[in-house]
C-alpha cells in the first residue's frame, strides 16, 4: 500500500491531521488535473486551477462524514468528479439570467472528447453525461475518466477492470451517443 493509500486510510478511520499530511503527496496531480479541467472552459474562465483545486479538496477531505477511498486511484477519480460538479455550478451560477443566462449554447464534437482540446459548453454536456448515466451507468463511467480525468484508454480499462477493447468501443459507443444527444439538444431549443 502506498503513501498515499495508507493516509486515505487514515482520514477514514477519523485520525486528526491525517489530511494534512495528504495534501503535499496529492497536490501536483491535483493541480494537473485541474489545469486539463480548466483547458476545456471557454476563454474568460475567471476559476482559477489552484482554487479549483482548494475547492475540491476541501469537498472531498473536509467532509464531515467520512467518506470511504478504495485507495489513490479512487480518490483522483472522486476528485475529477468534484471539479466537474464545480465546473458545473460555476457555468451555471454564470449562465443565469443576471448574468447573461438569455446567450445561446455552443455544443461540443463528441469526437474532441479530451479534456485539454476542447472548448465546450459545460452545461450541456453535464445534462447529456446525466442521461447518458441512467441508460448507461458503465459507458459514462468511462466518459467520466476519459473526458475529466484525462485518462487514456488502456488506464480507463485498468481502472474499469474492463479490457482494452471494451474499453474502446464503449468509448466509440459512447462518443456517437452523446453527438446525437447534443444534436437533439440543439434541434430542440432551435
Amino acid at each position: 500500500m502506498n503513501e498515499a493509500t495508507q493516509i486515505l486510510a487514515a482520514i477514514e478511520r477519523g485520525d486528526p491531521g491525517a489530511d494534512e499530511q495528504l495534501w503535499p503527496l496529492v497536490y501536483d496531480e491535483l493541480r494537473k488535473l485541474a489545469a486539463r479541467e480548466l483547458a476545456g472552459e471557454a476563454p474568460g474562465q475567471t476559476l482559477q486551477a489552484t482554487a479549483l483545486v482548494h475547492e475540491a479538496y476541501v469537498r472531498l477531505v473536509g467532509k464531515s462524514e467520512n467518506q470511504h477511498w478504495a485507495g489513490r486511484r479512487h480518490f483522483f477519480l472522486a476528485a475529477a468528479r468534484a471539479m466537474r460538479h464545480i465546473l458545473v455550478e460555476n457555468a451555471r451560477r454564470k449562465k443565469s439570467i443576471k448574468r447573461g443566462g438569455h446567450m445561446e449554447r455552443e455544443f461540443i464534437d463528441p469526437d474532441l472528447c479530451t479534456a485539454p482540446e476542447i472548448s465546450e459548453d459545460i452545461c450541456a454536456l453535464d445534462e447529456a453525461l446525466e442521461r447518458l448515466t441512467a441508460a448507461e451507468p458503465e459507458v459514462a463511467e468511462l466518459v467520466k475518466l476519459r473526458y475529466f480525468a484525462g485518462l487514456s484508454i488502456p488506464q480507463v480499462a485498468a481502472t474499469l477492470g474492463i479490457a482494452p477493447r471494451t474499453a474502446d468501443a464503449w468509448w466509440a459507443y459512447a462518443r456517437a451517443w452523446l453527438l446525437s444527444e447534443l444534436r437533439g439538444t440543439d434541434t430542440a431549443h432551435d
